[in-house]
């Protein structure tokens, strides 16, 4: 689970690079002046100068900036900065300078899905495996613990059928509380014949078998794309994950999500692998899912936050980049000249809702984690 969450944490802080990167370097491209490249927020950890920019790192990990001369209304440019600022540029050198922080995310997550289509491959499930032992089931040593089960065996057969379906084998289970099952478990490149009798316990309103395991489906092969068909899987696969951007937008940001996280934090709901999850909490389900053995969860997850990310910073928002390039192009349309200034009260709305939401859920994750979803 480590390794996962170290993982997790490290794609992180590229992302993070690479977005400001972005902005960097078109902004140098154009011959704009760049102030600072920080990555973090707070108190300064460390920083170092070359040339005209200042680069460092601060102190909460939680994004990162590239402060641009001529960006910030409340700061007046110094006279030798006149002709680099900018707003002295192009129109269209600024509409890049701005969108090229979002495009990288899209870039680094259709690389990271061609990576998994071509490396990894698309998991061939062939029945169940296990991926955790309890010691203990009501009270007492579990049938699993008894038996020796270990993770990383794979059942093969029960009671004389093949574990070829990963959910008739634990509905088998489930309905033969107190009767004994003959298993066949496969480890490394042995077959080994277990009898256990799964233990009657209480799911909800109802009596069911349990053998005190965590199981997964088990992985029998990869499926791997060749060079043309994985950029196309991706291709697909980042529409998908697109539209599930936008959906997921509207329930985490609408009406209902924010009730439901303020219900989270006032105790009123107890928390579910549906409820949203910010860094904290996707960095356990990713370390999670590699525990379990299921990197298509970990790819598909840090993609996903990619896009998600991606697209959230093109939303017609300020401070949000998309808030910037709105501008713009109203400024395009209309030829009048916004006065940045007024648009400071709207920027400390949306700035003051993002961050107290990101610290709600940061804070869920540490005082209340949802539940492991591959248990």
């Amino acid at each position: 689970m480590a390794l996962g969450i170290l993982i997790f944490v490290a794609g992180i802080f590229v992302m993070i690079l690479v977005h400001e990167l972005g902005h960097f370097v078109t902004a140098k491209r154009f011959g704009i002046k760049v102030e600072e490249f920080f990555v973090g927020f707070g108190p300064r950890l460390w920083s170092t100068r070359s040339g005209e920019t200042e680069y460092g790192l601060k102190a909460v990990p939680l994004g990162g900036y590239v402060r641009i001369a001529g960006m910030n209304p409340l700061q007046e440019p110094a006279p030798e900065d006149r002709g680099r600022l900018f707003g002295d540029k192009p129109a269209w050198q600024r509409a890049i300078v701005l969108v090229s922080g979002a495009i990288t995310h899209f870039v680094l997550a259709f690389l990271l899905l061609v990576s998994f289509f071509w490396v990894v491959g698309v998991p061939i499930f062939g029945g169940a495996q296990v991926v955790g032992v309890s010691r203990e089931l009501e009270g007492r040593p579990s049938p699993a613990s008894r038996a020796d089960l270990r993770p990383g065996d794979r059942f093969v057969r029960f009671d004389g059928r093949p574990v070829d379906d990963y959910q008739r084998f634990l509905a088998y289970i489930d309905a033969h509380a107190g009767e004994p099952i003959e298993l066949m478990v496969q480890r490394d490149d042995r077959q080994i014949p277990i009898r256990v009798t799964p233990t009657e316990v209480r799911d909800g309103k109802e009596l069911v078998g349990r053998l005190g395991i965590i199981v997964s489906q088990a992985v029998v092969g990869r499926d791997r794309a060749g060079p043309i068909e994985g950029v196309a899987d991706a291709g697909r696969a980042m529409g998908q994950l697109a539209v599930g951007s936008f959906r997921a937008m509207g329930q985490v940001f609408g009406p209902e999500g924010v009730s439901r996280v303020a219900q989270l934090l006032t105790g009123e709901r107890d928390r579910s692998v549906d409820d949203p999850v910010g860094v904290i909490g996707a960095a356990r389900v990713s370390g999670q899912a590699v525990a379990a053995g299921q990197a298509e969860v970990f790819f598909s997850l840090f993609a996903f936050f990619n896009v998600f990310v991606g697209i959230l910073n093109l939303l017609p928002l300020p401070p949000l980049d998309g808030g910037h390039l709105a501008v713009l192009g109203v400024e395009r349309v209309t030829g009048w000249r916004i006065d940045q200034r007024k648009l400071i009260p709207i920027t400390a709305l949306v700035a003051g809702f993002l961050l107290l939401f990101t610290v709600s859920l940061v804070y869920l994750d540490v005082v209340r984690p949802i539940p492991n979803p591959f248990q």
